[in-house]
């Protein structure tokens, strides 16, 4: 509330707010508020007229009735009659009232317009500053179409206030940032440029903020900046702090107007102008050598605006990636940091120098301090800033260093966290790939991968693993042996159970003639492991044995008796049975030379230069998700060929866990074509994979064949104002966190995401399908009223500009308050070769993704069961089945809705049912679930309980539309 003088003091309002406090419970509270609710209603209501004073006073009370969280539905118009008076604390109040209680939908916003227009006219500072102020605190389209052309006019003008021209920029800055396509371009933006000259530096600063904002969208029109920024900083960095003492910052001249520069300065390339550039040089030099000076204060006021300015000057540097000296310069300040006693100044340094491990000129630099980055991995305790240290290695990685550090991360995976534990194997499985000289050491490292970290080894490392021992004749022999001792182990990971198979089904005979390997140890030695795998592997296991028929024919009568048990050939998995059956058949009726021909060495796979390889000479910041993503990318579009071939069925099996490197979807030898008409600029990362099938045998020619990937949906054929809302694409993220959700000839957009508890991260990138570039890239997640309440989310911004053939991410943290029903709406805009493109999709945000799985016994979950029996906590759908009823799919999709999945819990096996909690900021919630599905009659009876009505009923409609 705005300070007032003692003879303008409001002394009701100072009574009203002190009988506020002294209020002992929230019933008083409310009653003396409902009081004075009724007081100033019959006052407003009332024949007699009130004086400005009386309505300042009742329009303040409403607003501070209003912040302490209670609704007001009168008032407004008093407020907008304060606008019209001349003393500056009425005014003043009324435009407060406007900004914190109208809304854009309001009937009073053409009188408000016409007060502001009045005050924006009168050309009194003061006034001016209240109206400016009031446009950019409501920032509505409504406010953009009535002040965008009169805001710059008034900027510009040259009998203009500094203080006016302040909130003037301030004020374009956000109804440019809501309403871009509102803000004519015109001959004011040459002369905004000038303002960099200002001789007051708060319109200096102002005016950097904004031409930022524009030159990233319009960086022809605003080149002219370069020169004016360069000469700018050279004077703030070469003054002394005495001789800018009103924008000194704790010994800094004004480090917030530097950073801006800096930040400016990344809009373009080096100037070209030799001047300007040894100018600039000399710049970033002085901020170098400063950054090297003794601090002229203990503070960390004076630490944090050094440092600001520095990082900015050094991200600069990295922008430009053209000057030797000043990158080896920057990367030995960075390598300073890496010890400090600041955590957040050694995640900035690892995060800097990750960048410049990518500049021919600075990677040597950076290599220096590989002794540091490892002790980092080792001690730090931060787990954000090891994630940076493991980037950084990474990134540092060459031949030279490529063993020991491939050898570092697999010592920190097995400590690792959890959550990164995916990304380091995926950097593993690409450094150890990329380097080997030594064939033998890269089984060795993948083998190790698993050893340590199984589940997190995605299907693409391991089939690439196969590919090379298939394509190398003298790694055979030892990946024969290798695999072999690996699997003697008691515990053995399941990938390791495929690999092993397939290598030994391949060229288990070249470690037959040791006793200690003979064909029937081999045998035995995986058939141990049968029974613990899953059908896919036992799939696998099986083509492996009909291989063994063929290499070692003194145990065909062995193995002829295991796939003549019951246990094969009345298998209730059909893929089982059938193989069990076909194999027997097969190794009774078929004579040596087809056996031979038909289970002969798989061909080695057509041999080509890796994409993964050549894609990351171009790296730029490795470690981000973004890059990884476009690693995977080329890992798939890499492969010659994959371990198990696609299902006839499209319909994608969801991972049970969260797959946040987009690491599950199957290696892609022969992608399809894209549509006609697009180029196939973009590689698509986000395809889903087909249902696992277990692979044929070893020797028949469909064996390791590449499957077809399920083609992503096209939601609209061009953009539209409308909300793509296919229900077929938004259901299908209920049991998944990745895949694309939308596509078009020009753009498509896909998901990745991870949740935890009431918080989640949602990354979201943008790809642009055609080779021409999108300007004023502008998406925005649209929340309504009732889903604000319940859900906060917070947008990181994007760069408007999006190459042909690129891709753009941005991260959405996502909170739950309180359960929600609806999803937050994705809009997206942007220019396409003069067209304006304008569309909206749904966020697959939905309640189910803050589930937590609750494991309990049989005897806990009745008893919870019957607590929750209130008919208001249960809801009950009876309905058909949209898909094959898959058991192992429904386990999968119940796991990956995010409940538990709870065995032996249902006296009837076939039944399946779930327990979770559902966490939100304000409440925690338990769920059980039940699904019973009649095979007969092809349909489920879906049953949940919560303690909430409305929970129960939202989570039934999402999960019956799963099956």
């Amino acid at each position: 509330m705005p300070a007032v003088s003692k003879g303008d003091g409001m002394r009701g309002l100072a009574v009203f707010i002190s009988d506020i406090r002294n209020c002992k419970s929230k019933e008083a509270e409310i009653k003396r508020i409902n009081k004075e609710l009724a007081n100033i209603r019959s006052k407003f209501k009332g024949d007699k007229a009130l004086d400005g004073y009386s309505k300042k006073k009742y329009v303040c009370k409403l607003l501070f009735i209003f912040l302490l969280g209670h609704d007001i539905d009168f008032g407004h118009m008093e407020a907008v009659n304060l606008l019209s008076s001349n003393r500056y604390t009425e005014k003043q109040i009324g435009y407060l009232f406007i900004s914190v209680l109208v809304n854009s939908n309001s009937e009073l916003i053409r009188l408000i317009n016409n007060a502001i227009k009045n005050d924006l006219a009168s050309r009194n500072p003061t006034f001016m500053g209240l109206a400016l102020h009031c446009i950019a605190n409501v920032g509505s389209r409504e406010m953009a179409e009535a002040f965008a052309g009169e805001i710059p006019k008034i900027l510009v003008a040259g009998d203009t206030m500094d203080s006016v021209k302040q909130s003037a920029a301030l004020c374009l800055l956000r109804l440019y940032r809501t309403s871009p396509d509102l803000v004519p371009m015109g001959d004011w933006t040459s002369r905004v440029v000038h303002l960099l000259n200002d001789q007051h530096l708060g319109v200096v600063t102002a005016a950097t903020s904004l031409i930022t904002t524009l030159a990233q969208k319009n960086p022809e029109e605003f080149k002219t900046s370069v020169s004016l920024a360069v000469s700018r900083l050279s004077r703030i960095v070469t003054s002394a702090s005495t001789d800018l003492q009103d924008y000194t910052y704790y010994f800094v001249p004004a480090p917030w107007l530097s950073v801006k520069l800096l930040r400016l300065l990344q809009c373009y390339p080096p100037p070209e102008d030799p001047a300007v550039r040894g100018r600039l040089t000399e710049c970033l030099e002085t901020i170098l050598n400063k950054a090297q000076e003794p601090p002229k204060s203990k503070k960390v006021q004076h630490s944090n605006a050094k440092n600001a300015v520095l990082f900015e000057a050094i991200s600069l540097i990295i922008h430009h990636d053209s000057e030797p000296n000043l990158l080896v310069r920057a990367c030995n300040q960075l390598g300073q940091f890496l010890q400090h006693r600041e955590t957040n100044l050694r995640y900035l340094a690892l995060e800097s120098m990750c960048t410049l491990a990518s500049s021919e000129f600075s990677h040597e630099a950076v290599k220096t301090h590989i002794e540091t980055v490892i002790n980092a991995l080792k001690t730090e305790r931060d787990v954000s800033v090891r994630q940076r240290a493991v980037d950084l290695l990474y990134a540092m990685c060459d031949r030279s260093n490529a063993q020991q550090i491939v050898a570092e991360m697999l010592n920190y995976l097995e400590t690792a966290d959890y959550s990164i534990r995916e990304e380091i194997v995926l950097k593993v499985a690409i450094l150890a790939e990329k380097y080997a000289v030594d064939y033998t050491w890269y089984v060795d490292t993948i083998l190790n991968l698993i050893r340590i970290a199984g589940d997190y080894v995605s299907e693409e490392v391991w089939y690439r693993v196969i590919q090379i021992v298939i394509n190398r004749d003298d790694v055979q022999g030892y990946a024969a042996k290798t695999v072999f001792e690996a699997l003697q182990a008691p515990a053995c990971h399941e990938n390791l159970v495929k690999v092993g198979g397939y290598i030994l089904g391949e060229f288990g005979n070249l470690i037959a003639g040791d006793p200690r390997s003979s064909p029937l140890i081999q045998f035995n030695l995986l058939h141990s492991k049968f029974h613990l795998c899953s059908v896919p592997t036992r799939a696998l296991l099986l083509s492996t044995y009909i291989k063994f028929v063929n290499l070692f024919p003194e145990i065909k009568t062995t193995i002829q008796d295991v796939l003549r048990s019951d246990s094969q050939l009345k298998n209730a998995d059909v893929e089982l049975q059938q193989r069990a059956v076909e194999y027997l058949r097969l190794s009774t009726i078929a004579s040596t030379d087809i056996l031979a021909t038909v289970l002969e060495e798989m061909p080695p796979f057509p041999e080509r230069e890796s994409s993964i390889l050549a894609k990351l000479k171009k790296k730029k910041g490795p470690g981000t998700v973004t890059d990884l993503e476009e690693i995977k990318k080329e890992r798939c579009s890499d492969m010659n060929g994959s371990a198990e071939p696609a299902s006839a069925n499209d319909e994608s099996t969801p991972s049970p866990s969260a797959d946040l490197l987009g690491l599950g979807a199957a290696p892609v030898t022969n992608p399809a074509p894209p549509p006609a008409g697009i180029g196939s600029l973009l590689v698509d990362v986000f395809l889903d994979s087909a249902s696992e099938v277990a692979p044929l045998a070893p020797g028949s020619d469909d064996n390791f064949a590449s499957p077809d990937l399920a083609s992503s949906e096209v939601v609209s054929e061009e953009p539209a104002d409308t909300v793509h809302d296919a229900d077929e694409l938004f259901h299908k993220f209920v049991c998944k966190n990745n895949g694309v959700l939308f596509e078009n000839q020009l753009l498509q957009i896909g998901l990745k995401s991870e949740f935890r508890q009431n918080l989640g991260r949602m990354f979201i990138f943008y790809g642009n399908k055609t080779s021409t570039q999108f300007l004023n890239f502008t998406p925005t997640v649209i929340c309504s009223d009732d889903l604000q309440s319940s859900l906060n989310l917070q947008t990181k911004p994007v760069d408007p500009t999006v190459d042909g053939g690129a891709q753009v991410q941005q991260v959405v943290n996502i909170e739950c308050v309180s359960d929600f029903m609806e999803a937050p709406i994705l809009n997206i805009q942007f220019r396409y070769g003069g067209t304006f493109q304008n569309l909206s999709v749904k966020l697959p945000i939905t309640l189910n993704k803050f589930f937590q799985p609750t494991e309990m016994s049989s005897q806990d979950f009745f008893q919870r069961w019957k607590q929750l029996s209130n008919p208001k906590q249960e809801v009950q759908n009876i309905f058909k089945a949209k898909h094959p009823m898959d058991a192992e799919i429904t386990k999968a999709k119940i796991i990956g809705f995010g409940s538990a999945l709870l065995e032996e819990v249902d006296p009837n096996p076939a039944n399946f049912v779930g327990a979770g909690i559902i966490h939100t900021k304000t409440t925690q919630i338990g769920c059980l679930l039940r699904l019973e599905p009649n095979l007969q009659a092809q349909m489920y009876r879906l049953t949940l309980r919560t303690s909430k009505e409305a929970v129960s009923q939202r989570l039934c409609e999402l999960l019956s539309e799963q099956f």
